[in-house]
């Protein structure tokens, strides 16, 4: 039975945090800054929050997903502006040696084979072409699985990954725990609690109320971001030697030394 990725996805005007979209936007305004003038794909692109950012700033865009459904709700938005396909990041419909940029944010975790999407990352990129990965840092005490996935990868485990196939790698931190609200490092204690006695929530609806107890208010998930929807803070370096405990995101960057 294929995975019902809607029912864990926020979709535009779903109710979310305030730092849910400053995750959101922080993670493609850190890859804007590899994207610019170059030939960018974004594989696993959801319901599509983020394509009009980086169609605006690349020199050639193209997206897809998994779910035909994430897909024809970012249709619903873009209409004609971006041509978007369904494809598996494990096979994807691109040429060999074509683009400068493979984008695979908060999905790694859901690939059953993620050496396949690495394979294909060193077919398709060019010399010295990059995949840029964020993805929720497995190795908080607190942290929380999504149902769907399959294993969730940390620094030490993406850096392994990467290497197997040619690709040096850098890391960054987003989201700092020091950042956190006084209510947030409180709860903290209780998310491990609910989290292992297998309590947390798996629908949308019951996710929402826990939101509210850990977040406050809530707001809209907006349908398309751009370079003003938040503040940015860039992400902090940290050590590929070991895994980080002091950030909710990393960030990597493969970049692939040459091409076979």
């Amino acid at each position: 039975m294929e995975a019902d990725y809607v029912s864990v996805t926020e979709v535009a005007g779903d109710e979310v945090s305030r730092e849910q979209v400053d995750r959101l936007c922080s993670r493609y305004y850190w890859a804007g800054q590899y994207c610019k003038g170059k030939d960018v794909i974004e594989a696993a692109c959801g319901s599509g929050q983020s394509l009009g950012y980086l169609n605006n700033i690349s020199r050639t865009f193209e997206a897809g997903d998994y779910s035909e459904e994430l897909l024809s709700i970012a249709r619903q938005h873009y209409g004609d502006r971006i041509e978007l396909n369904q494809f598996d990041a494990g096979q994807m419909p691109f040429e060999d040696h074509c683009k400068d940029v493979i984008i695979l944010f908060e999905a790694i975790y859901y690939l059953p084979d993620p050496d396949q999407f690495a394979k294909e990352c060193t077919r398709i990129l060019r010399q010295n072409g990059k995949v840029l990965i964020a993805t929720a840092n497995k190795d908080l005490f607190d942290f929380n699985p999504s149902p769907h996935s399959y294993k969730y990868y940390g620094v030490v485990e993406l850096r392994n990954l990467f290497s197997r196939y040619g690709f040096k790698t850098e890391f960054f931190g987003d989201t700092p725990l020091d950042s956190l609200s006084i209510r947030q490092i409180i709860l903290r204690p209780v998310k491990k609690a609910v989290v292992s006695l297998g309590l947390m929530p798996k629908s949308m609806a019951g996710k929402k109320i826990f939101k509210r107890l850990v977040f406050g208010n809530l707001i809209a998930m907006p349908a398309e971001i751009d370079d003003g929807t938040t503040q940015y803070v860039e992400p902090s370096p940290i050590p590929a030697d070991k895994p980080d405990t002091k950030h909710k995101v990393i960030y990597c960057t493969a970049t692939l030394d040459s091409v076979k």
